[in-house]
């Protein structure tokens, strides 16, 4: 994933307060769209630190933590040691490079991630693929801010952009919502989240 470097270097002190409660937001409307999945696999996609699927674990039957970091993975795993947690597992792995063969989910989840992404429909269309049939993307970030003004991220997504897209890779009942609006929320700017549901249908 594109910005990884800077993500190997902060690991050990990304686990701020704001960035902790901004992650039980964000967990708290991904939550709001899963339905009856104690019996279903999850990948918190790009989990950092785990901060939003550690809020999600009772929520799943399992959690896959992968990220692009390795020393976010790894602090991943202290938190799976430290806490004892059983239904959890980790993998450092580059979607945008290739394709993962042999890991299915019911729902994938992200949060704040695919503005790091350059090729979001690639990332998308490989996600899609990991999916079982009936299974879930679900996606927290920012609406588009022409505020922010930067070469390393999205300046956030239109929601109606983003669903054009995935509708034309094949995710169906797409639903979104603007749900949460906070001060210096996104690079010192006041913005907004959004939370996307999809699905990909049974055959």
């Amino acid at each position: 994933m594109a910005n990884t470097d800077k993500f190997e270097m902060i690991a050990q002190m990304y686990d701020t307060p704001e960035r902790i409660q901004i992650a039980k937001v964000a967990s708290d409307a991904i939550r709001g769209y899963v339905k009856d999945a104690k019996d279903k696999k999850a990948i918190d996609f790009g989990c950092g630190t785990g901060l939003v699927g550690m809020n999600l674990l009772d929520e799943f039957h399992s959690v896959l933590f992968l990220d692009t970091s390795l020393n976010m993975i790894e602090q991943v795993k202290q938190k799976i040691a430290d806490l004892n947690i059983q239904n959890a597992d980790t993998l450092c792995f580059d979607f945008e490079q290739d394709a993962l063969a042999n890991v299915k989910a019911d729902y994938i989840f992200m949060a704040q991630v695919l503005l790091h992404i350059p090729d979001v429909e690639v990332v998308l269309a490989r996600l899609f693929d990991v999916l079982n049939e009936g299974g879930h993307v679900i996606i927290v970030d920012f609406n588009k801010n022409e505020n922010v003004m930067s070469d390393l991220v999205h300046n956030g997504f239109d929601q109606a952009e983003l669903t054009k897209m995935m509708t034309k890779i094949g995710y169906s009942d797409i639903q979104s919502e603007t749900f949460y609006k906070g001060s210096n929320l996104f690079m010192g700017q006041d913005a907004t989240m959004f939370v996307l549901d999809s699905q990909k249908a049974s055959t």
